[in-house]
């Protein structure tokens, strides 16, 4: 039986993203004798509700043998950047809150999640990339904010 509800949320995490973000680069922090090296990793997507904003989210990731199996859980280390990259319309209302990204970062249920707040009154899309355990979360954060702008020839 809890095998079964295992089974059942690994297949549930796997469905939830839908945007995959686009590998850029990865910067060594730390070389490991034996294991791939400790690193920082660069990675962009579009966001999938609102065409014309990029974003660049940096991520540790753990090396070592657990790193080079994919067992390691990476650290809740990140920055995010995102920016207008082309003419923003928004064809529906924005909810107040939504999730644009999510990634795993470890085996069990832990995952990096970029969430888009839509502050109204400042006409501004608020970014802020958190982790998230199923069981709890980690106060770690960044944040990144794109004021919508007339794009030129629009």
């Amino acid at each position: 039986m809890r095998t079964n509800f295992l089974y059942w949320l690994l297949g549930l995490a796997s469905l939830s993203s839908a945007v995959m973000a686009e590998e850029i680069g990865c910067a060594t922090t730390t070389w490991k004798l034996i294991g791939s090296n400790h690193k920082v990793c660069v990675q962009a997507f579009d966001d999938p509700k609102v065409p014309g904003v990029a974003c660049h989210i940096s991520q540790a990731k753990t090396g070592g043998i657990a790193g080079t199996f994919g067992v390691a859980e990476d650290p809740s280390q990140f920055s995010i950047a995102c920016r207008q990259i082309g003419p923003i319309v928004l064809k529906d209302k924005l909810p107040k809150e939504e999730t644009a990204f999510t990634e795993d970062t470890s085996l069990f249920f832990k995952e990096t999640k970029v969430i888009r707040m839509f502050d109204e009154k400042r006409n501004t899309l608020v970014y802020v990339a958190i982790s998230r355990k199923v069981i709890e979360g980690a106060p770690a954060n960044s944040i990144s904010t794109v004021p919508i702008m007339p794009w030129s020839g629009q």
